[in-house]
C-alpha cells in the first residue's frame, strides 16, 4: 500500500480548509470513505485518484509521492534557479537574517567549488547529505512555531525527526572525513588533493566575492564553539 497517498491527501483537505466531510460531498463520496482513504484502511481506485487531483490543483504524481513537486516536475539542474535569481524577502525591523543568509550562502559556494575541483561523487553525496539534513532539521523547527502547521507535508513524525536528521549528519560527516583521508574502505579516491592547498590568500584570490563571507562564518561559529566552553 502507498503510505504517501493517505498523508498527501490529508495534507492537501486541510491546507484547503476543508472539513473531511466538506471534501467527501466535494468528492462525491462518503465520509467515512474519505476516512478509509486518509488513514490508509483502504485503497483507492484510479477515477477517484484523478479526481480528488484535479480537485486539489495537483498531480496524480504528487498524491502518489512519486513527484515532490505537485505538477509532478522531475526537476532537471537547468530548472533549478540560482539563489540570488530567488525573490528576495524584505525585512522590515531588521537585516540580520538577510546577513546569515549571504554569509551562508557566498561560504557554501566556495565550498561546493571546492567538492567540484575534488571530483569525488562519494564525498559531495555525503557532504551533501549532511547540510540537507541541516537544513531540513531547522525548517520543521521554524514549521513547528505556528500551530496551524500540518505535520502531514512530512513523512518522517516530527517525534522522531530530530533523533533521524543527528543521525544521518553525524554518519554523513564521518563518511566524509574518513574520505577525504581515504581511509573508507571501497570508496574512492580523491583525485585532485592538490586543488585542495588552501590558505587565507588563495581563497581571497579564487574567490574576492565569496571569501570574506568564509571568513566571517568561521569567526562566527568558532565564537559560538568557544562559548560553550568557557
Amino acid at each position: 500500500m502507498n503510505t504517501d497517498f493517505p498523508r498527501l491527501l490529508t495534507l492537501l483537505r486541510k491546507e484547503s480548509g476543508y472539513s473531511q466531510k466538506q471534501a467527501a460531498q466535494k468528492l462525491g463520496i462518503s465520509q467515512a470513505l474519505l476516512s478509509h482513504y486518509e488513514k490508509g484502511i483502504r485503497e483507492c481506485g484510479l477515477d477517484f485518484l484523478v479526481a480528488a487531483a484535479d480537485f486539489y490543483g495537483v498531480s496524480c504524481d504528487y498524491l502518489l509521492g512519486r513527484s515532490p513537486d505537485r505538477n509532478g516536475s522531475t526537476l532537471a539542474v537547468e530548472d533549478i534557479p540560482e539563489p540570488e535569481a530567488m525573490v528576495q524577502t524584505r525585512f522590515s525591523k531588521s537585516i540580520f537574517p538577510v546577513l546569515n543568509k549571504k554569509l551562508i550562502s557566498n561560504s557554501l559556494n566556495i565550498l561546493f567549488d571546492l567538492l567540484g575541483k575534488c571530483d569525488n561523487k562519494a564525498l559531495t553525496s555525503d557532504v551533501s547529505a549532511y547540510l540537507m539534513a541541516a537544513v531540513y532539521r531547522m525548517f520543521r523547527i521554524v514549521f513547528s512555531a505556528n500551530p496551524k502547521n500540518h505535520n502531514a507535508m512530512f513523512s518522517v513524525p516530527a517525534s522522531v525527526s530530530a533523533g533521524y536528521c543527528d543521525s544521518v549528519m553525524a554518519i554523513s560527516a564521518q563518511k566524509a572525513q574518513a574520505i577525504s583521508k581515504g581511509e573508507l574502505p571501497g570508496a574512492e579516491e580523491i583525485k585532485n588533493a592538490d586543488e585542495l592547498l588552501i590558505t587565507t590568500e588563495s581563497l581571497s584570490e579564487k574567490y574576492p566575492t565569496s571569501a570574506t563571507s568564509l571568513f566571517n562564518l568561521i569567526q562566527n561559529t568558532e565564537n559560538n564553539i568557544n562559548s560553550l566552553v568557557k
